[in-house]
């Protein structure tokens, strides 16, 4: 193993910055990097509000290979802006994902992002609008999209919505899914409702072993790149048909999930419902023993 290889095997996901999370997923030397920095697509809208701008405007995407299979691949930077979408930042997304249907490639998405940028209000959701659809029509194509959580940003907003039409989901104990974010949580509902400093509660509600355990991720990894980079080689190996009826399939199970929990009032009421021995914890267990006692709960086929 040389040193290169070491490093990156101890790599935090979390930590790391888009460009250091591409060259630890795919093979080494095999990144090709569309429309990069040098060309200076820059969102349009930044400047009017006097705030900085960022050559890539805060998203890397490109082509490379994993385990020697051809993927197309594109990581957010949540140190920009959180991760934000803007029209720029959305058009380079749409468009890989489009290219990857017309080529037949598969397609990787490191999220890493709060939402849609405040200052781009319409354009972003429009760009949310166009990756979804996008999405679907790659999938529809046979095309599999694969999403990984576990960034400093986590995955909010329109981001979590785009997530919910991968194919399938891989996110860390660090990673959160939630269309409303913890601080937009507290500020219309009030603190009583959801304190977003609580950051135990944030995460057990938001974070990865819960969005796991409920059915909102396909597969839990610690935050290590090279146990990121498995397990997308793992996803990658399971194509998932899409079509109404898997569209009707998951509606029933969202419709159960809802019949199930909907009363329970912390995530802990929930993971003792599934039948978790010792469901406070969930939250302190190592990956190892955290995956056993989920394959160990109750019902899981109608949790997932």
């Amino acid at each position: 193993m040389t040193a290169a290889t070491a490093n990156t095997d101890s790599l935090s996901w979390y930590e790391a910055s888009a460009r250091q999370r591409i060259d630890a997923l795919v093979d080494p030397g095999s990144f090709v990097e569309f429309i990069g920095p040098e060309q200076r697509e820059m969102s349009p809208h930044l400047a009017i509000f006097d705030l900085p701008e960022q050559f890539d405007d805060g998203i890397v995407i490109g082509r490379g290979r994993l385990d020697s299979s051809p993927v197309f691949v594109a990581a957010q930077e949540g140190r920009f802006m959180g991760g934000a979408f803007g029209e720029v930042h959305g058009a380079k997304l749409t468009g890989l994902l489009r290219a990857a249907r017309t080529l037949r490639q598969d397609v990787l998405i490191l999220f890493d992002t709060g939402g849609v940028r405040l200052q781009e209000a319409n354009a972003g959701e429009l760009a949310i609008a166009e990756i979804m659809r996008a999405i679907v029509e790659a999938r529809r194509a046979g095309v599999n999209v694969i999403g990984v959580i576990g960034g400093r940003a986590g995955c909010y907003g329109g981001g979590s919505l785009i997530a919910g039409t991968c194919s399938r989901l891989i996110v860390s104990e660090q990673g959160r899914i939630s269309v409303s974010g913890p601080e937009v949580i507290e500020t219309n509902k009030g603190i009583e409702e959801f304190d977003s400093r609580d950051r135990a509660l944030v995460w057990r509600t938001m974070g990865g072993k819960h969005r796991y355990l409920i059915g909102g991720a396909d597969a839990f990894v610690d935050d290590e790149a090279q146990a990121v980079r498995q397990a997308a080689i793992d996803a990658l190996e399971v194509t998932r048909g899409y079509g109404v009826a898997n569209l009707e399939a998951e509606q029933s199970r969202l419709e159960r999930r809802l019949q199930r929990f909907g009363a329970a009032r912390d995530a802990v009421d929930v993971w003792q419902a599934l039948g978790i021995d010792k469901p406070t914890d969930i939250p302190a267990l190592p990956t190892d023993a955290f995956l056993a006692a989920a394959n160990n709960r109750e019902n899981a086929d109608d949790a997932r």
